[in-house]
């Protein structure tokens, strides 16, 4: 078989598998989201927070508990780190450094997973696990209770409550990411990857000295890495080490578990605003656009001119070959068009092109399918927006699912859409510009610029890849690449949180002959045009100094 026609094989059976589960999968969040029922152990653990879980919130109280949980898990997690060389299960690890302790709690917090350390050499069991690995399930709660909370500004009409955020939360953690995270690691371990506790052990002779490796809980912890859009990897090599992603069917199904919740919410999301068509039209833009880049890494990275690729059948620099190009392809568009930043090949490695499309994924706001919840109520912004620009296509008041469109609403998606290539923009112009971060650059050139541009690119959006050529471990990097992170994700959430209290305040406006069909065919192909124009063009000029003037020189 060849790799192309590997590559091919294994696409079809992701999309197969991610068939066969959106419809339960979706139905089963849209339960879990809109019950008036509580399990036992939610109730234990409403008592032990002190909240009311059937008290509704609207916008301000509902963004005062998303703000101060997290800022709670930003706490907890920086003392966590600073605290580790007194702690039990440390592996001998030292304390992190203040500016790292800061940029890896904001990190994993903003479900961002950034990392400018080397796992196995700096975190030892109960910062992985008791701090890591936690934020990983709450951090993806979070990011989908904010989801569920602007669908119900949809659905909902005549009130501003949006929900309760201390049951979305618990929610979408015990039923939601729990169960399936537990599902997953079990399926890595049968596959090879270990669980485990051990300290640091030798395990032979490497280049004439001995190597070391120290054990951990892996495949628990990669599961919901994965499942969460969270990114953040046991080991520095991330899931291109073969204790976390042993054999390429563990590396197919690291990548279901990466698209399986955010494409499966467009469904949860047609379910709850009572019309499972607005899901598809939703859902097949998503996809759509991941086919699209799909296509494009697959052929960008197999028949790249030049006698090396040809020799070697493609660009294999920086891929393992136990994936190949197919399996690292479409890890690679999977991972940076949703939230995840995990890796299993050296990006900086892909051609210049390729290193584009990457980019590229990640500037759209990863809303493709996105991460989870991140990924919905972003392209649910991009949908407004394309519903006004119809509108003014046709002298219409826009409408979008019985909800008129207004100056507050296209304030606040506008708003929304601007932060982060803000953020990316301004810092990149700040990096480049100063004398002392621009040391940190592997590479001179348009390859250069890329790695910067990259890591700020990947910090605003909450994604967390890195193009591997940066030494990002620095006080300029920590600091600012943190406050990235934490502004990239929770600026947006005020904007879509007062959008859903607006919405939920209108009263439904009916459909009439002249509205905007947008269960169709003709709006998904509207809102396709809107996210490349709306959010890719806004960073042309700097792709065009850096990937763009490498893959074409």
């Amino acid at each position: 078989m060849g790799p192309v026609l590997a590559g091919v094989l294994q696409l079809l059976a992701l999309i197969g598998a991610l068939a066969i589960v959106h419809v339960p999968l979706g139905n089963y969040m849209a339960k879990v989201y809109s019950t008036d029922k509580h399990w036992r152990v939610e109730k234990w653990i409403y008592k032990g927070i002190g909240a009311n879980p059937d008290t509704e919130m609207r916008w301000t109280a509902y963004l005062r508990g998303v703000l101060a949980f997290s800022a709670i898990g930003v706490l907890f997690l920086y003392l966590l780190q600073r605290l580790q060389g007194v702690l039990p299960g440390s592996l001998g690890f030292a304390a992190i450094d203040p500016d790292q302790a800061f940029n890896t709690a904001v990190s994993f917090v903003a479900n961002t997973n950034w990392q400018s350390y080397y796992g196995e050499q700096a975190m030892g069991h109960v910062v992985q696990t008791g701090g890591l690995a936690v934020q990983n399930f709450v951090s993806a709660a979070v990011g989908m209770a904010v989801a569920v909370a602007l669908v119900r500004g949809f659905a909902r009409s005549r009130t501003g409550d949006l929900g309760n955020f201390w049951a979305d939360l618990v929610r979408g953690t015990v039923r939601i990411l729990v169960p399936l995270a537990f599902i997953g690691a079990v399926v890595l371990v049968a596959l090879g990857a270990i669980q485990n506790f051990s300290g640091i052990h030798e395990v032979g002779q490497f280049m004439g000295g001995t190597q070391e490796w120290n054990g951990g809980a892996v495949a628990s912890q990669e599961a919901i890495k994965e499942l969460g859009t969270n990114g953040g990897g046991y080991f520095n090599a991330n899931s291109a080490h073969p204790f976390e992603n042993p054999t390429p069917f563990t590396n197919l199904f690291e990548i279901f578990l990466i698209l399986v919740i955010p494409f499966s919410l467009t469904r949860t999301f047609g379910v709850l605003v009572g019309s499972v068509k607005q899901g598809y039209a939703i859902l097949a833009t998503m996809a759509t656009i991941w086919l699209s880049f799909v296509g494009l890494m697959m052929w960008t990275e197999f028949s790249h001119h030049g006698p090396a690729f040809e020799i070697a059948g493609g660009a294999t620099e920086g891929k393992e070959v136990r994936f190949g190009i197919g399996g690292s392809a479409l890890f690679a568009v999977s991972t940076t068009l949703t939230s995840t930043g995990a890796v299993d090949s050296f990006h900086s490695s892909f051609t210049g092109l390729g290193g584009g499309i990457t980019m590229l994924g990640m500037m759209l706001g990863e809303i493709a399918p996105g991460g989870v919840g991140s990924g919905l109520y972003g392209m649910l912004i991009l949908a407004i927006i394309a519903v006004f620009i119809a509108g003014l296509m046709v002298g219409r008041t826009p409408e979008y699912l019985g909800k008129k469109i207004g100056t507050r609403e296209i304030k606040l998606a506008a708003l929304y859409i601007l932060v982060t290539p803000a953020l990316v923009l301004v810092l990149t112009a700040f990096a480049m510009a100063l004398p002392t971060p621009g040391n940190s650059m592997t590479n001179s050139g348009a390859h250069g610029f890329s790695e910067i541009l990259y890591a700020y690119t990947s910090a605003a959006n909450n994604n967390g890849s890195a193009f591997a050529g940066l030494n990002a471990d620095t006080q300029w990097f920590n600091t600012t690449l943190g406050i990235a992170m934490l502004l990239g994700r929770f600026v947006p959430m005020v904007f879509v949180l007062a959008l859903a209290g607006s919405l939920a305040q209108q009263k439904p406006v009916p459909a009439t002959a002249g509205t905007l069909r947008t269960d169709k065919p003709l709006y998904a192909g509207l809102l396709v045009g809107t996210v490349i124009i709306i959010t890719g063009l806004t960073y042309f000029p700097a792709l065009a100094l850096g990937p763009l003037a490498e893959g074409l020189a």
